[in-house]
């Protein structure tokens, strides 16, 4: 059977799954049903100075599917609003209690040094395994001169982390901004600093939809509303994006990452996991869900990694890094064309139409008797962009196939039709 356990710069957990700062680590009595339903470790919910943050009502909103099936979430909740003496006693007895999970403490302070080297002590007298320093809440906060406003200035990120390593001996994880052009400014900045380890994405900018009798966004706190952050299943991509890039860049290819955003079943894991993560942190589908889906995530993980052979996370952690490349060196001589079962086919037309319409007219509509269609494949037309495979409601109906082009590999760099090609004059 797999082992699932794993060491994070330095913090041991029994599995990868973490539940990320936010609502669902705000205090000891959720924190504790977390452990108890399976999680390896939380990272509990940002603390900062006295007095607390006051929070407003309401606080969330949604972007739907089909049978209100929740894709995106937003949210414009700030960091704890509970006393810090509260928090840190509750932290102390829930580490004391849960000696084998990993607890990290998120924290937000104003950029000085002296607030920072005030709290830190704190934090290690709780016994808690590291700290993660949020530089990524884009609401609320930054106009305070905290969380994103900081994650955005990758000097402000190496400055407040090379603070953090002074006064602590704690691992330190710095939490990062998708809110960015590009977020290996602020990786690489964390390292400078002394960072032990980066964790990203944090919420990205958003408004979610309007009430458009009221004209007011959501969510409405009475008839006012703001951008929040957007969180849940939408923002895996932009996440795995951005973990691939810190993983791949040479500057930041050994950095260790924990990796957040969209993360709601073991497949998500397993893919941040192979992107570069060590360590897997989870929120919405947790909030969404409850905390015993990690019991489906662990199952799940660890039949996948005995059916392909892997005994340990480390087996595959970052496997996909070196297949992630720049486009100017993909294949320009390899070729797909997508072809469809007719035995799958369900005759709904949507293939057609999607290329008719808007792609390069690659499928033909064969009309016979008792007006009935087919569809097929026009070979020469077709440029295997996809979209046909993607369209189609029956899951495995149209197949990218791969050809044979008697053609060696060729990238954008050495192709004559590329004007600055090596070689071109």
């Amino acid at each position: 059977m797999a082992d699932l356990s794993i060491e994070f710069c330095g913090i041991k957990s029994p599995n990868p799954f973490w539940l990320a700062s936010a609502p669902p680590t705000d205090k000891a009595y959720n924190v504790v049903r977390a452990f108890e339903a399976g999680w390896g470790g939380v990272v509990w919910k940002t603390l900062g100075e006295d007095p607390p943050a006051v929070n407003v009502s309401s606080r969330y909103s949604a972007i739907y599917g089909k049978n209100r099936e929740v894709i995106g979430f937003n949210n414009i909740e700030l960091i704890t609003d509970r006393l810090l003496d509260v928090n840190l006693r509750e932290i102390t007895q829930v580490k004391k209690d849960w000696p084998d999970r990993a607890l990290i403490v998120s924290l937000m302070l104003p950029c000085e040094e002296a607030p920072w080297a005030a709290i830190l002590p704190l934090i290690e007298a709780t016994g808690a395994d590291g700290i993660e320093l949020n530089f990524g809440c884009p609401h609320g906060m930054p106009e305070r001169g905290m969380g994103a406003a900081v994650g955005q200035v990758p000097d402000y990120v190496e400055m407040v982390t090379r603070w953090c390593k002074k006064h602590t001996r704690l691992p330190v994880i710095v939490k990062l901004t998708p809110n960015i052009t590009d977020v290996r400014a602020p990786a690489r900045a964390a390292l400078a600093g002394g960072a032990d380890a980066v964790s990203l994405i944090n919420t990205v900018n958003s408004i979610t939809h309007l009430d458009l009798d009221r004209m007011v966004a959501f969510p409405a706190v009475g008839n006012a509303s703001t951008h929040g952050g957007y969180c849940g299943a939408a923002v895996k991509p932009i996440a795995l994006n951005m973990v691939a890039e810190i993983a791949r860049d040479p500057a930041t290819r050994n950095l260790p990452i924990s990796g957040i955003g969209g993360i709601g079943n073991w497949r998500d894991a397993a893919e941040f996991i192979a992107l570069g993560a060590g360590s897997v942190q989870v929120c919405t589908a947790a909030m969404l869900h409850g905390f015993r889906i990690v019991e489906e995530m662990k199952d799940g993980l660890s039949r996948w990694m005995d059916e392909k052979g892997y005994r340990s996370i480390a087996d595959f952690t970052r496997k996909a890094v070196p297949n992630t490349t720049d486009w100017k060196y993909l294949d320009m001589n390899y070729q797909v064309i997508a072809q469809i079962d007719q035995d799958k086919c369900i005759k709904c037309g949507k293939c057609y139409v999607a290329c008719e319409d808007t792609s390069h007219q690659a499928i033909a509509q064969i009309v016979g008797e008792k007006d009935s269609r087919t569809y097929e494949v026009i070979r020469d037309e077709c440029v295997g962009c996809n979209l046909c495979e993607i369209t189609c409601p029956v899951e495995g109906c149209i197949t990218m196939v791969p050809q044979e082009t008697g053609k060696e590999y060729m990238n954008w760099t050495q192709d004559p039709r590329n004007p600055r090609a090596e070689g071109v004059r």
